[in-house]
């Protein structure tokens, strides 16, 4: 997986949190509690959001959707724990 993008959250509820959680799971990896690195397209990405978007309550939850730009990718730092996602892994969305 070449991650294009980073997802993060804070979702009041546990149980819209882990909803969300496993749907992000679905185009990505966790690499932190709240943080996943995805890699999807424009029409992945729509997808991720509209399922996003029909759990949470704005009101009370937040996520941002942050795009990776391939010169981004390449300045990456990592202090302490922590790694670089680069596997080759598929991922099928059922």
């Amino acid at each position: 997986m070449n991650p294009n993008m980073i997802i993060v959250y804070d979702i009041a509820d546990p149980k819209r949190l882990n909803k969300a959680a496993k749907i992000i799971l679905d185009y990505g990896k966790r690499v932190q509690k709240s943080k996943y690195e995805v890699e999807v397209n424009d029409r992945l990405f729509d997808e991720l959001k509209y399922r996003i978007e029909d759990i949470i309550k704005p009101a009370e939850d937040g996520v941002k959707y942050i795009p990776m730009c391939n010169k981004c990718k390449e300045t990456i730092e990592i202090i302490g724990k922590g790694y670089i996602i680069k596997s080759n892994e598929e991922y099928y969305i059922i």
